[in-house]
């Protein structure tokens, strides 16, 4: 509908679709490329890629390659794409974190994106080889040794991730190849997410459970709820928190457990022998995430300011002297400001 104004022009074996109202040939977010060094040609709307290709399709059919990061915790760039030599080539970067002034670094890592593949015909196959190119400009660029990425048919589904064993860090890329022998869509992360929606449904069963205080302890700057789940009644206080760097999802599937044992969020509340000395031990104040803002934009270290929780704790320098940095505060780190307020108490 968008380019209803088309004409049909064809190249090689690949047919491709361009408007014909204007010269050159743009619409609105739209742009055609020509090559003379053969690569294929495409459109490139945001993160969308069109794919026009013979290597698995006859010269009628159009297969489309859709990346997307547009979702909870999303995180990729889309650079280019080739088909020239082997499987198809699609060239991605990792985004950076917001500029954090207290390190005087734009910090990057975690990645997640959504690769939809459509147009394939029953009974054939895609290869597709995603190549990360700014692995080695990451702030840990050697934790991509050995890594393997994961990936699943489904976001949320903790329980579907698996490793593709055969990605390779060669000359500052991370790259693999992933077979798309079905029309549909692939998630592929640095690590599982731990989504915000999980984390609401988190807080529910904890506010259910006998025994446990679920209250906010303020708002995060985009004004999402820190929540603190309070457990026990010993005269000794325990604090856990978890997730100040947003990429570490890994730290939330912690709390998670670590709630659910306390809780007897599986076990219909029904609590073993050490839980309840610990609880009558201990009063503990468990914030699950410190940092929901960054989680939800798919950050390394930083909330949505650019502010690394982690140093946000107490001030740097001596104040009134030119390097003094005040921390933490309301305006650039609410998040720890809120939870350090309550631990006074």
């Amino acid at each position: 509908a968008m380019l209803h104004r088309c004409r049909r022009v064809l190249f090689g074996c690949a047919l491709v679709t361009v408007p014909t109202r204007r010269a050159p040939v743009f619409a609105k977010g739209f742009a055609f490329v020509s090559k003379t060094d053969r690569l294929s040609r495409f459109f490139k709307d945001n993160n969308q890629v069109r794919l026009f290709s013979t290597k698995h399709l006859d010269n009628t059919d159009m297969s489309y390659i859709g990346i997307s990061d547009a979702f909870d915790g999303g995180n990729i760039d889309f650079v280019e794409y080739s088909t020239e030599d082997g499987p198809t080539k699609l060239v991605l970067k990792i985004k950076t974190d917001p500029y954090t002034e207290l390190e005087d670094a734009n910090h990057s890592q975690y990645f997640c994106f959504r690769s939809t593949v459509s147009g394939i015909p029953e009974g054939k196959s895609v290869e597709v080889k995603y190549v990360i190119e700014n692995a080695d400009e990451t702030s840990y660029a050697s934790a991509w040794e050995n890594y393997t990425v994961f990936w699943s048919p489904s976001l949320n589904d903790a329980n579907s991730w698996k490793r593709n064993l055969d990605t390779t860090y060669v000359n500052g890329e991370v790259s693999w190849v992933h077979t798309h022998d079905t029309n549909g869509s692939f998630f592929f992360s640095y690590f599982p997410p731990y989504s915000y929606e999980r984390h609401l449904d988190l807080i529910s069963k904890c506010a259910a459970a006998p025994g446990a205080r679920v209250s906010s302890l303020g708002q995060s700057l985009d004004g999402r709820e820190l929540e603190c789940v309070s457990i026990g009644q010993g005269n000794r206080a325990c604090w856990i928190i978890h997730r100040q760097h947003p990429g570490e999802h890994m730290a939330e599937f912690y709390a998670e457990g670590l709630l659910t044992r306390l809780l007897g969020l599986d076990t219909n509340y029904v609590v073993d022998g050490l839980v309840k000395r610990l609880l009558d031990m201990y009063t503990f104040y468990i914030v699950p995430s410190m940092n929901p803002d960054g989680a939800q934009a798919g950050y390394l270290r930083t909330n949505a300011c650019g502010s690394n929780l982690n140093r946000e704790w107490a001030p740097t320098g001596k104040a009134g002297e030119d390097d003094y940095y005040e921390a933490p505060t309301l305006e650039r780190s609410p998040e720890v400001y809120h939870v350090l307020s309550k631990m006074d108490e």
